[in-house]
């Protein structure tokens, strides 16, 4: 195709421009295939001063796109069911990996217009800064118009900078409290379509406006940018409300704990908007509110922020039926608020447990036989009922185990723990792992067998398809193995054997599979060191490997003190791999704890004295000069 690439994109370039929507549309796809594919770039860059007016011409709405007559619908019109789109809940995951981006777009049907949008996107991406001298003047004069006939290009033109916002971003830099300036007045403008696409493109910014506020001009940018998200989000339009609660919620995502001084203003306003939202956008104010909790934490634990922010949930949570899907937000909503309010949620605690505990044995019999259970299955009740009593656990910590004692919990949970949904079981192990760190004592007399179901995720030819099931099972066992200790010595020579293979042929598994398998094998070895030591020389160098690659934190000082257990047990296990450990040990950062660094000190010198005749300067010498220079903090 090479030879032909010019002729190709010369083509292309004029079918883009063709009058017939379908036929521009199937020939603006080429250009995101084309930054996709990695051709090479000095392809295209000849085309892009023709290339990028015809994009930004196809940006504008046509006249006959349907968001011009959703864009005109009444808020305070009911939605009907066909009105809420599918929503799907993240099952809870204990790991370092990042959750996949939500498309942020706010244009949901695909259409020449968001294609031409997703094309500069991908070209700004490519080509960066250079597509600026060709798109920046006619962003400017088409902003610059005035009058109701020229709305839609006006529009086009904030899609336009909200598209290049990441790829432009180092030439756009030095302008952008111009640009941000200039957008706020849009959140107010008189076309719905042009205050929702504003909402939108400042979102993109949010980072750059968070950045600012360490100085008065910037502090003084980001109060006008966060009331003009809030006076959007109690606009009268449903497109506008959804646009503002989206793009507030990423913004608190970027500003987190800087919204505490501001939180009486944003909770009136997102309090004000639950009350007046229909069906499909109070989901977002559930996200938002949601998102609020996470960013500022335990500041939300205030008297007069928890008396605007509760009593309307908790009408809504006493109006909405067991069965009643629009449960599943607010569940998801009270799971960070616990979290958030840690201790300061237990006044809420005992309803919303009961309630979770009811929501799972009716469904687990819905499940069996929905006719008697007189509800219909639906996993999503069990996933969020399970994610939140997670949220409880994490937020109350022991203040939970009241609860727990007088349930049944522990059965249910155990049956989810062998659901054939992956989505139940990954929550299910997750809620384990939550409560053997809080009240394990609740678990002991089922513990054999969480044990076993547990283990059997990391033993299944299905692995790579469950992965985060695998994740959370993994993560559970050695949180369980650090609080009951001994209680273990029947399991550990069978985990150990399936956690091995993973450790030596981490191929297509992800970080946080191989890292919590690494924790969870230090913290086995901490409590049984004799039953695993004798097999250490078998993996020591793949879990070596494996340690190198976790962040400094608790989890991390646990399974290095199982390293150092199993050495001060069999000593001559970890001979062959001592090069590996060396650079474990350097992949710290600094160890906290004393006891600790105390410990790897005496594995390190241990290991000096008994290699003699130059073994040890021989072992030293083979090591990168970094790694040799922070193992001189352990005196070695």
């Amino acid at each position: 195709m090479q030879p032909h690439l010019r002729n190709v994109i010369e083509y292309m370039l004029l079918v883009n421009k063709d009058s017939d929507d379908e036929v521009a549309l199937e020939a603006c796809e080429f250009w995101s295939v084309y930054c996709e594919a990695d051709l090479p770039p000095e392809n295209l860059r000849e085309f892009l001063p023709r290339l990028i007016p015809v994009l930004l011409s196809n940006m504008a709405y046509a006249d006959d796109d349907e968001s011009l007559v959703d864009a005109e619908v009444d808020g305070s019109l009911p939605d009907r069911d066909q009105d809420l789109k599918p929503r799907f809940h993240s099952s809870r995951f204990h790991g370092s990996e990042d959750a996949e981006d939500e498309d942020d777009d706010i244009v949901n049907i695909w259409n020449l217009r968001k294609c031409s949008a997703a094309a500069l996107d991908f070209l700004s991406n490519v080509f960066g800064d250079e597509i600026l001298p060709t798109l920046m003047p006619i962003i400017q004069a088409n902003l610059s118009t005035t009058g109701d006939t020229t709305w839609k290009d006006r529009e086009a033109a904030v899609l336009a900078l909200g598209a290049i916002a990441e790829g432009c971003i180092n030439g756009l830099y030095p302008h952008l409290p111009e640009i941000i300036t200039f957008l706020i007045p849009l959140l107010d403008d008189n076309f719905p379509l042009i205050r929702s696409i504003s909402c939108w493109t400042l979102s993109r910014f949010s980072k750059y406006i968070v950045q600012g506020i360490a100085h008065q001009q910037g502090r003084e940018q980001f109060d006008k940018a966060l009331l003009g998200l809030l006076r959007r989000i109690l606009d009268d339009n449903k497109r506008v409300q959804e646009a503002a609660c989206s793009a507030f919620a990423t913004l608190e995502e970027e500003a987190a704990k800087e919204l505490a001084p501001r939180l009486d203003i944003i909770l009136q306003h997102l309090m004000c908007a639950f009350g007046k939202y229909q069906r499909r956008n109070i989901r977002i104010v559930y996200d938002a509110i949601g998102t609020l909790a996470d960013a500022v934490g335990g500041e939300l634990n205030q008297p007069k922020h928890l008396e605007i922010l509760m009593p309307p949930l908790i009408a809504k949570w006493q109006q909405l039926s067991n069965s009643d899907k629009d449960l599943f937000p607010l569940l998801e909503c009270f799971t960070s608020i616990a979290q958030a309010l840690g201790p300061g949620f237990s006044q809420f605690a005992q309803p919303v447990f009961q309630r979770c505990i009811c929501i799972i044995q009716t469904q687990q019999s819905a499940k069996v036989d929905p006719v008697s259970a007189g509800a219909q299955y639906d996993k999503e009740f069990i996933v969020c009922s399970l994610d939140l009593l997670s949220g409880l656990a994490e937020g109350l910590g022991a203040g939970i185990e009241s609860l727990v004692s007088q349930s049944n919990l522990r059965d249910l949970l155990l049956q989810c723990c062998m659901d054939d949904s992956p989505d139940v079981r990954q929550s299910a192990f997750a809620l384990l792992g939550d409560l053997a760190r809080v009240c394990p004592i609740h678990l002991h007399s089922r513990l054999p067998e969480f044990l076993d179901v547990a283990a059997k995720q990391l033993n299944t030819p299905k692995l790579k398809v469950t992965l985060s099931v695998a994740n959370n099972a993994c993560w559970a066992i050695g949180e369980l193995a650090i609080k009951v200790h001994m209680e273990m010595s029947s399991i550990v020579l069978t985990v150990i054997s399936y956690l091995l293979p993973i450790l030596q042929r981490p191929e297509g598994l992800n970080k946080s599979l191989i890292e919590n398998c690494a924790i969870t094998l230090g913290r086995i070895a901490w409590v049984c060191p004799e039953l695993v030591s004798p097999h250490m020389e078998h993996f020591m160098q793949s879990w070596c490997l494996a340690l190198s690659m976790i962040r400094d934190d608790v989890e991390k000082e646990d399974a290095f003190r199982g390293l150092c257990a199993m050495v001060r047990a069999n000593p001559s296990g970890a001979l062959s791999s001592l090069v590996f450990m060396c650079k474990a040990i350097a992949s710290w950062h600094e160890i906290r704890s004393e006891d600790l660094h105390k410990e790897i000190c005496q594995v390190l010198h241990g290991y000096k004295q008994m290699l003699k005749n130059g073994a040890w300067e021989q072992c030293m010498s083979t090591l990168e000069p970094p790694v040799k220079d922070k193992l001189l903090k352990y005196q070695v």
